[in-house]
């Protein structure tokens, strides 16, 4: 296990490592996740196997430090990852991010250029929720029914435990809740830039990955106008990446070619 301070009061982020050649990669996880149970079996794949690789986790979740007194939004994030980042000298590094980190991984690219070489986004979050969601479903959206932290501290936190599923659960458990719920809030309600902005301001190679039995995207002629490429992935759902490890290996390994 590797990790960075980055926090005055010496909060450290923290990851698993593998060696290998240059350019550094780094895997980033969705909300309530963790990078190492999610990309594991992937970074194994003799696609991608055999490049130093970091299975890093945001402040708050699973193995990093979880300190309650901060604003946990998509920026703070993205600032913390950059300081460990050059902490462990990963120069520019390719960058491939799930979900919520997606998000993260957009506005890290756009903040700190001299950081990221390239980005894969696996089905990212990129725009905030038009209005705050009334049902709840997995992910933010689910944890955006609570309108206030104190609510979710009460009694959202067991329900979502309890909504999530096991698997989701598993690696969700470890994350500090006030760090779940202000994290889901702040990427509902979306920074200033927006994370898809930030995505298409920045002119590093990047691309995006989706399920393909979501059906064709809506935004994919906007992302291909911006030079995004937008690839479908077939036998899979939201976690591209467990679902369909050879499929998602050999995507990434493709976008990744120099």
């Amino acid at each position: 296990m590797h990790s960075a301070s980055v926090l005055p009061d010496g909060s450290q982020l923290r990851w698993a490592e593998l060696p290998g050649v240059q350019p550094t990669r780094v895997y980033l996880h969705g909300l309530g996740a963790s990078s190492a149970p999610y990309y594991a079996e992937a970074v194994a794949h003799p696609a991608l196997a055999g490049h130093r690789s970091l299975l890093i986790d945001l402040l708050g979740f699973g193995i990093s430090d979880r300190p309650a007194d901060q604003a946990y939004t998509l920026e703070m994030h993205a600032d913390l990852l950059a300081r460990a980042l050059e902490q462990a000298a990963a120069g520019r590094a390719d960058v491939v991010a799930h979900s919520l980190g997606g998000a993260v991984a957009c506005v890290l690219a756009a903040r700190h250029p001299q950081l990221v070489r390239r980005l894969v986004l696996i089905d990212p979050v990129l725009d905030p929720a038009e209005s705050l969601p009334t049902v709840k479903r997995p992910g933010s959206s689910g944890i955006g029914v609570y309108r206030t932290e104190a609510e979710f501290l009460d009694h959202g936190w067991t329900e979502t435990m309890v909504h999530v599923g096991p698997h989701w659960a598993a690696t969700m458990r470890l994350a500090e809740p006030r760090a779940l719920y202000r994290t889901a809030m702040n990427a509902l309600l979306g920074g200033d830039p927006t994370a898809r902005e930030h995505l298409e301001s920045v002119t590093i190679p990047r691309t995006l990955l989706y399920p393909e039995s979501d059906g064709p995207r809506p935004d994919a002629d906007r992302l291909t106008a911006a030079g995004i490429g937008v690839v479908p992935i077939p036998d899979c759902g939201h976690n591209i990446m467990i679902d369909n490890v050879d499929a998602f290996a050999r995507a990434v390994a493709t976008a990744l070619i120099d």
